[in-house]
């Protein structure tokens, strides 16, 4: 769920009329509240910021890119600027901001910078896996904050639809359960840095720590970055007992207790492929 945010406090100085002014505006825009007030005459209006999008679901690099497009920057700014920022996350992302770009719609203005942005993102995202609700299923399924927008990252990416999120969440927690591996092609298009759902036998043998089909777990780190809805789902799965799922066409996920009956699913799925490229 996309959130609006205000632009986060810049260091306190000493305001002209002018300066309070703007701010007060600046404010009022950030809280959504739409206030007319004239201005003094000869006193320029105050700077109206603009938007930048970041959709559920994206990779850092994505992040990184459509900020230096916003800012007008080379392409590689704010990369190089999250390298170099002391971003607020936790130890375990080792400096690594993927899965912590939270997806929302931030101002932008004049004095934005890929540092801003990156710190304001990070903090909206601890933020919302510390709500309550998040931040208490997370400890009652025993996982790290760190963990719980890991695998929310896959619910992401793998949920066709809200209403999957939760099942799809069940069948990552199953198979933890069972010490199984989660065989999630998410992350091996996130290994191989692509989005496909063709995903090759060869592909699952390759010789990489985001190869779910070979080792057991959770990825290392997050593989997009989750809204709050993939976050509730990560931490309060219904009650199942599935173990598989493929999303057979677009609205269609169809979640299995048994292989058997996964295989049919799939070989539906392939049915269907088959016939959209001949037609």
């Amino acid at each position: 769920m996309r959130q609006e945010n205000r632009p986060p406090p810049t260091r306190r100085s000493r305001l002209t009329r002018r300066g309070r002014l703007a701010l007060f505006l600046a404010t009022l825009v950030g809280l959504g509240t739409a206030v007319l007030i004239p201005l003094v005459p000869g006193e320029e209006a105050p700077e109206k910021p603009r938007q930048l999008l970041i959709p559920e679901g994206w990779r850092a690099a994505q992040v990184y890119a459509a900020i230096d497009r916003e800012l007008k920057l080379p392409a590689g700014s704010a990369q190089a600027a999250a390298a170099k920022t002391a971003l607020p996350l936790p130890a375990e992302a080792k400096g690594n901001p993927e899965g912590y770009l939270f997806p929302a719609t931030y101002p932008v203005n004049s004095r934005s910078t890929p540092a801003t942005l990156l710190t304001y993102m990070v903090e909206t995202a601890t933020k919302k896996l510390a709500t309550k609700a998040v931040a208490d299923g997370g400890k009652a399924h025993g996982m790290t904050p760190y963990q719980t927008a890991t695998l929310a990252s896959i619910i992401e990416a793998e949920a066709d639809t809200r209403v999957d999120m939760g099942k799809v969440a069940r069948v990552v927690h199953n198979r933890l359960a069972k010490s199984m591996p989660l065989q999630m092609d998410s992350t091996i298009n996130y290994a191989l840095n692509r989005a496909t759902v063709d995903t090759k036998l060869s592909e699952t043998k390759i010789d990489n720590p985001f190869n779910t089909y070979e080792r057991q777990g959770l990825p290392p780190t997050p593989i997009d970055s989750p809204g709050l809805d993939a976050m509730a789902a990560a931490v309060a799965p219904p009650p199942g007992e599935w173990l598989y799922f493929v999303t057979v066409k677009a609205g269609d996920t169809r979640f299995s207790k048994t292989y058997e009956e996964h295989k049919r699913h799939v070989a539906e799925f392939n049915r269907l492929r088959s016939a959209s490229k001949k037609t």
